[in-house]
């Protein structure tokens, strides 16, 4: 069988079309690449330039590819900007995969792998979060990312379609150079740029009720995801037409924004300049948010690899790699 893999030139994205060639797996990428790259895509790996929003591409795509399973990751993913725009991303992230859901259905397709986030839980009050945590998204990000499950849920149910979500923790690292994150949304990209600029990097809020009073969150690898997505694709072969699975993909441990800043500057050799300064918590930034792992585990006999050292070595390699001064 072929996969498509939507959004497979972003920096996710690529990291699963790797490991999907690496375990076997055919695929195809499609992608409009507004922020995707497509220097990521493997070469021999057939590529469509196209929007999610176009049923007519989507409908020949599924068709010449002989696609038979997607990977659905193109999305816009960051919170700030959902807050601001929020039209738009339900659009691209709710129309974009109602279209796509339709296309997969009228060709026939029969597996179906969603990409969703942690940030459906919101602001949960657990030491560790589980895939029954009651969702309660505080962001129109999170909420796309509800909503997407009840529809991929209810058109695999309606369709046939073996169907998972995958509850993404806070992803950081890469696997190559030229797959790093490109973006400086995250906490890791956020902390380089600053030590690159020679500024210290921004806690906010210190009075959190957490061990170091910063909040604590899941850090997981990106190929500790892109593995997950193998697992869960090969499992999709094994279960009911119409079932659905539902898993967090987290490591299940914790480490604090202060843990983490303090790894930063001992792995990339800038500590002293490391040191953060405090500003104002920000509002809807829950204390602690950790996965549970026990049931991805049990489900499809995965568990991450990857620590956070891992993570951030990997993540600085490849920022050394576009920032060659960084070294310096």
């Amino acid at each position: 069988m072929t996969w498509l893999i939507t959004g497979g030139a972003g920096f996710i994205g690529a990291h699963v079309v790797r490991a999907m060639l690496e375990a076997g797996e055919a695929v195809a990428v499609y992608d409009d690449l507004s922020t995707g790259d497509p220097k990521r895509v493997p070469d021999g790996v057939p590529f469509v330039h196209g929007s999610v929003l176009d049923p007519e591409l989507l409908r020949s795509t599924l068709s010449d590819l002989r696609i038979s399973g997607i990977v659905h990751l193109a999305a816009k993913k960051q919170v700030g900007e959902s807050v601001e725009r929020p039209l738009y991303y339900y659009r691209e992230n709710v129309q974009g995969l109602q279209t796509l859901l339709q296309a997969a259905a009228d060709a026939g397709v029969r597996r179906f792998l969603f990409s969703s986030s942690a940030a459906v839980y919101g602001m949960p009050d657990a030491d560790l979060v589980t895939e029954d945590t009651p969702c309660s998204p505080v962001n129109p990000y999170g909420e796309t990312k509800l909503a997407g499950e009840w529809l991929v849920r209810a058109a695999g149910r309606a369709h046939g379609m073996t169907t998972a979500c995958l509850r993404y923790f806070n992803v950081a690292g890469s696997a190559a150079d030229h797959l790093a994150d490109t973006g400086v949304f995250n906490l890791v990209p956020m902390v380089f740029e600053k030590l690159m600029q020679g500024a210290a990097p921004v806690v906010f809020g210190d009075d959190y009720d957490t061990e170091d009073g910063t909040c604590v969150r899941d850090f997981i690898h990106v190929e500790d995801i892109a593995s997950a997505h193998v697992a869960a694709a090969r499992a999709l072969g094994d279960r009911e037409p119409g079932s659905d699975l539902t898993v967090n993909i987290g490591r299940g441990e914790g480490v604090s924004v202060r843990e983490m800043i303090a790894l930063i500057g001992e792995v990339t050799g800038h500590g002293p300049a490391a040191a953060p300064l405090t500003a104002p918590r920000r509002a809807g930034d829950p204390a602690r948010v950790v996965a549970s792992a026990e049931r991805v585990r049990a489900e499809l006999g995965w568990t991450a690899r990857h620590d956070a050292r891992a993570m951030v070595a990997s993540a600085w390699a490849g920022w050394c790699a576009r920032h060659p001064a960084a070294r310096a």
